[in-house]
């Protein structure tokens, strides 16, 4: 029986409810009841204290579900407007995005279905329709969950993760110097931490990947860019771009926690499928926010366009407001970029003059600069 968060009881299986029921539960306070057909446990709910609870999307008798409301109980009913599990209590995974049989095992071969028919491109389609309040309901909530599923995740035990960000260009094509760069990067980094980056393809896809193989040596990041590399952009194919990429992460039988927190407002570029744990979300103010929030041990801000200036200056924001202890690192990468290019590094660093963030900025020449320097950095902001 898994209990989580405290006091919260997560539910999500008959067979668990009737497990704590055999083992004397006799009041629902705490729990989460997620999709469970409770149509023929009547005479239970009748006898349990069900103040507290909550159930999502469940399946009641006729009359249970107004008794347990009036009971004290949350009821949500389900919403099936959505393609998308909106009460789900756990992060997404590539396989389910993709469609990817979950059953196989490393080494197996698998065959990607077609990215049309995929949960990631239909979830994609719905939220670009204008929908009514049920479909906006649906949307929030789907959010919510995604954020209790990533605080979880953060939770090992052994502690906290310490996640370092990596926020560059989508548009980087996999075997540019660039996307190599950002793959080593990655790898170098989880040496220490865990990556988190927008999850969408380019240096992004890099440095997840770079993550994701920190068990293996640095020649199989290379040797695993030059496969990636027959297939440079998700475009014109999607379905083409992603087999290369399932075949390497189907050879890695260990493979080390990576996080993506990529939104379907960018849904046209793909999620790339090498985080183990991808907080997906519809609204990508809240994902942006929530993507700077938990790199707790810095970020490294690779040359990007108008996204990643966005980000430079929303981190910038939260360490100018903060106080000392709470100031985490922020490396630029690329001194002619930031200074001539998108000259972002001066007023960053006119910024910073005289704040507790003043000496937590920097800009380097290169990915194993910028490694080095957060390779030490474990305080959480």
């Amino acid at each position: 029986m898994r209990r989580s968060l405290g006091r919260v009881v997560e539910v999500e299986s008959l067979e668990d409810f009737d497990r704590r029921m055999a083992v004397g539960a006799t009041r629902l306070s705490g729990w989460r009841v997620r999709h469970v057909d409770l149509s023929r446990r009547s005479g239970e709910l009748a006898r349990l204290r069900v103040a507290g609870a909550t159930f999502l999307g469940c399946t009641f008798a006729p009359g249970d579900e107004e008794r347990v409301t009036r009971a004290g109980a949350l009821v949500l009913p389900a919403l099936s407007v959505a393609p998308v599990e909106v009460y789900r209590s756990r992060l997404y995974t590539a396989e389910e995005l993709y469609s990817v049989q979950p059953e196989l095992r490393a080494g197996e071969p698998r065959t990607a279905t077609a990215y049309a028919r995929s949960l990631d491109a239909r979830a994609y389609a719905w939220s670009q329709t204008p929908g009514n309040a049920d479909h906006a309901l649906a949307r929030s909530l789907h959010d919510h969950a995604i954020d209790e599923a990533l605080g979880a995740w953060l939770v090992t035990g052994r502690g906290r993760k310490h996640l370092v960000g990596v926020m560059g260009s989508h548009a980087t094509r996999r075997g540019d110097a660039e996307y190599a760069g950002a793959a080593r990067l990655g790898h170098a980094l989880a040496a220490r931490h865990v990556v988190a980056t927008g999850g969408g393809p380019g240096t992004m896809e890099a440095a997840n990947l770079g993550c994701f193989l920190a068990g293996s040596p640095a020649s199989a990041v290379a040797d695993a860019v030059a496969v990636l590399a027959e297939v440079p952009s998700f475009r014109p194919s999607v379905d083409d771009w992603l087999r290369p990429a399932l075949a390497v992460r189907s050879a890695v039988a260990d493979p080390h926690d990576s996080l993506s927190i990529p939104s379907w407002h960018y849904g046209h570029e793909p999620s790339n499928v090498f985080a183990t744990g991808i907080a997906k979300y519809f609204r990508n103010a809240v994902r942006e926010a929530i993507l700077l929030e938990v790199c707790d041990a810095g970020i490294v801000f690779l040359p990007g366009a108008g996204g990643t200036v966005q980000e430079v200056f929303q981190d910038a924001c939260e360490n100018y407001y903060a106080d000392e202890s709470s100031v985490a690192e922020m490396v630029l990468v690329g001194r002619t970029y930031w200074t001539e290019t998108l000259p972002a590094w001066p007023l960053l660093r006119s910024l910073a003059r005289g704040r507790p963030m003043e000496g937590r900025v920097h800009l380097v020449d290169s990915v194993d600069e910028a490694a080095g320097l957060l390779g030490q950095a474990t305080s959480p902001r």
